[in-house]
């Protein structure tokens, strides 16, 4: 019996057009596709080399850290990746799920935190949600690291029944629809702390957590770290006002540090900071697997409370908001301070996250660009304090506190990160946000704006300054590049797996997380004409992906590479690919990473005509033919942010088919 296939179906009634032209095959093309298939055999490598059977890895640390190893599995396979990737990744999830909870004991752990001592590994997963177990892991910052593996699993199969029954619950803890996990104030539109969680909110601080909030700097910069070379005040947190200069000894003698875990506990925990926006990200994932109102309607609210917050704080986002919704309610009305807030040696970092996150999910769901000035607001805003330096440098503040704006990211001063600016261009496409972009390049004397930076990229965005000019036709061999440098790296990293000579004993004394070969930035900047996520908790942002008729699946078929050549307004233009020499390939282009925007016509050139072919398409998906060894441009008319997103694949209709849902 011939299975059905319900992307062959579904195909009948699209758009659909032939390429004709046959042609050598373009580097970039060939490029993706050694990529793909390098990270196809790196992926399982690395599973056996750092897991023992049932996929539970030697690296013990973070909750948050373990499911980071295989943040973008999922997406990988949604670009073309091969099948076992998806299944390694579905595998990994539950078994850090399933070892983390804290219903068991599981082992000790090496941490160079603790001076090399070995201690109990605290479980840090409750009804399959982060705990409180390790509160420095369980904020939004770290959440949403944690969580791209799991917004991942949409992309690529929406129809996995017990993701379906996850999003739904682990939204819940946020809504206050779970009385175990009372993280919500819905008349207020706050949370009750900056750590929220599966049991609730973190309202009762340790010392020593206190320490590391308070005094706790980062090896990075070799500020110091706890407990045995504390800093001054002012770094994840602040006390101020209420405590105007903290000494650095406070908990040595049992009344002041009582006194000041009191403070602490009222001025730091007990309420909102703009960090927790990056929530957003899973309320729309709950949406975007059901449909369902209510989540489009708790990440509505919560935006435009914050919105309301700037305006009310004189067009700066304040950092922290008490439980009554007031801004500085703890703090004598001072707006900074917060943790990982606007006086973290980080600054401006996590906050961006948030806002970024929660202007496009609040977009996307609405079609509204005004939602986009939660965003563009800040932008505005720190770029008015900007100054140049002798050397001609245009420096952008990242930092504020009692002594105003600081023009450095700790201590060291560097030119403005482009992800916040790239992710709002992307998504507005306006004049305006371009017109930023430039003004940052005209003042920018020490970097490259054509040079990819090498390394995989966390949440800088630098590498966004090169496409950034190849869309400005300023950078023409920018694909190849970015997907060159990304084939090293990823060759490098699975040379260290394939050489790797520890045993699991030594893996598990030494505790170093392994190696990621897995690198996806570059196959969706070019197969999708976006930038990468945000690492920390942001949905995917695509212009156009791509499903494949013959195999039924999301991504690329086998030997197609895609180009993204052309991003305006209301416009993609795409270079598509059949580097087999026998074999033809099928393909469904589609509107947007989740059916958001809506194609209107498609142009394109057959092979001898002279003058261009236009189909109407007015929808979110057409198909393309690609016999052996042809390639065709494309040129579709887009209206952007135009429909309902949705996991929905092409051939599943208006709704994602949950067999067990």
């Amino acid at each position: 019996m011939t299975q059905l296939n319900p992307a062959r179906a579904a195909v009948a009634g699209l758009p659909s057009i032939k390429a004709t032209k046959i042609s050598a095959s373009p580097a970039w093309a060939l490029m993706q596709r050694q990529l793909i298939d390098l990270i196809n055999e790196a992926a399982p490598a690395m599973m056996r080399k750092y897991s023992e059977r049932g996929s539970n890895a030697y690296f013990a640390d973070d909750v948050d850290d373990q499911f980071e190893m295989f943040h973008n599995w999922g997406t990988f396979y949604a670009i073309g990746g091969g099948e076992h990737v998806l299944d390694l990744a579905l595998e990994k999830w539950n078994a850090v799920a399933r070892w983390n909870d804290d219903s068991i004991v599981s082992r000790k752990r090496h941490s160079e935190y603790w001076h090399g001592d070995l201690r109990q590994y605290n479980q840090q997963i409750h009804n399959e949600y982060y705990n409180l177990a390790t509160p420095g892991g369980a904020d939004w910052h770290h959440m949403g690291e944690g969580n791209q593996a799991f917004y991942a699993f949409g992309l690529a199969d929406p129809t996995i029944s017990e993701n379906v029954r996850r999003a739904r619950r682990f939204a819940a803890m946020f809504m206050g629809e779970d009385p175990k996990a009372d993280n919500w104030d819905p008349k207020y539109r706050v949370f009750r702390s900056p750590i929220i969680t599966s049991v609730g909110p973190y309202r009762n601080a340790t010392v020593e957590f206190a320490k590391a909030w308070l005094q706790g700097g980062g090896r990075r910069w070799k500020i110091g770290w706890y407990p045995e070379s504390p800093v001054p005040t002012g770094l994840r947190s602040s006390l101020y006002p209420v405590v105007k200069d903290l000494e650095v000894n406070w908990f040595e003698t049992e009344k002041r540090r009582n006194q000041i875990l009191e403070i602490f506990n009222r001025v730091v925990l007990d309420g909102d900071v703009a960090n927790s926006l990056a929530a957003t990200a899973l309320m729309t994932n709950a949406y975007l697997y059901t449909g369902d109102e209510k989540y489009r309607r708790w990440v509505l609210e919560y935006v435009e409370v914050w919105m309301d917050r700037i305006r009310k704080n004189n067009g700066i986002i304040p950092d922290n908001v008490g439980p009554h919704g007031i801004i500085g309610e703890h703090r004598e009305g001072v707006w900074f301070g917060g943790l990982y807030g606007w006086n973290y040696y980080m600054g401006m970092n996590v906050i961006f996250h948030g806002a970024t996150v929660a202007s496009e999910c609040a977009l996307m769901l609405t079609g509204d660009y005004g939602y986009l000035d939660l965003l563009r607001s800040q932008l505005k805003m720190l770029f008015s304090h900007s100054y140049k330096r002798a050397d001609g440098q245009l420096m952008v503040p990242t930092r504020a506190s009692r002594d105003g704006w600081t023009h450095d990211t700790a201590g060291k001063p560097r030119p403005f990160r482009l992800q916040d600016i790239a992710h709002l261009y992307h998504a507005s496409q306006s004049a305006e946000d371009r017109s930023m972009i430039e003004w940052l390049r005209a003042g920018d004397v020490v970097r490259d704006w054509n040079a990819i930076p090498r390394r995989h990229e966390k949440n800088e965005g630098e590498a966004e300054a090169a496409r950034f000019q190849y869309y400005q036709g300023r950078n023409p061999g920018w694909p190849e590049q970015t997907l060159s440098q990304d084939y090293q790296i990823a060759v490098e990293a699975f040379r260290k797996i394939v050489e790797e000579k520890r045993d699991p004993e030594q893996q598990i004394v030494e505790n170093a997380s392994p190696g990621d070969p897995i690198i996806t930035k570059g196959l969706v900047n070019t197969t999708m004409g976006s930038p990468q996520n945000v690492y920390c908790g942001g949905l995917l942002r695509a212009t156009v992906r791509y499903f494949d008729i013959d195999n039924n699946r999301p991504g690329l078929p086998a030997d197609v590479g895609a180009l993204v050549d052309r991003l305006e307004p209301r416009l993609v233009g795409i270079q598509l690919v059949n580097t087999s020499a026998t074999e033809t390939r099928n393909l469904i282009v589609h509107a947007g990473a989740f059916g958001e925007h809506q194609f209107t016509e498609v142009t394109f050139r057959k092979e001898g005509d002279a003058g261009l072919t236009a189909t109407r398409v007015d929808g979110k998906d057409f198909a393309v033919t690609l016999p052996p060894m042809t390639s065709i441009h494309v040129d579709a008319g887009l209206q952007r942010f135009a429909n309902r997103p949705s996991y929905a694949f092409p051939w599943h209709g208006d709704r994602v088919p949950v067999p067990f849902g």
